[in-house]
């Protein structure tokens, strides 16, 4: 009886480290990424772990957005867009320490 309780704890344990060793490449390579992806505000694929940037229609056509809603719409996004590049390049430089 004591080796059949022996054998199972050993079991259950390695169990459990597998089960956990899964989970933490499971949030190592598609949640975490997937999250940072989506803050940037870009589009997560979670089959091929690709991170890719929304483009408009018209890029990709050359055909002009007729609409005046979705025109605003798409040069708001744009302006957006810009901003949060621009802010990321310009990082303040820190302020030197007073005596």
């Amino acid at each position: 009886m004591n080796r059949t309780i022996d054998r199972l704890k050993l079991i259950f344990l390695g169990l459990f480290a597998i089960l956990s060793a899964g989970a933490l490449a499971y949030h190592v390579f598609w949640v975490w990424p997937g999250q940072k992806c989506e803050a940037a505000g870009d589009w997560w694929d979670w089959r091929s772990r690709t991170c890719a940037r929304p483009i408009l229609i018209s890029d990709i056509t050359g055909r002009p957005i007729t609409d005046k809603a979705s025109r605003e719409a798409a040069k708001a996004d744009a302006a957006r867009r810009e901003g949060k590049a621009l802010a990321k390049a310009a990082v303040p430089a820190a302020a030197p320490a007073k005596p």
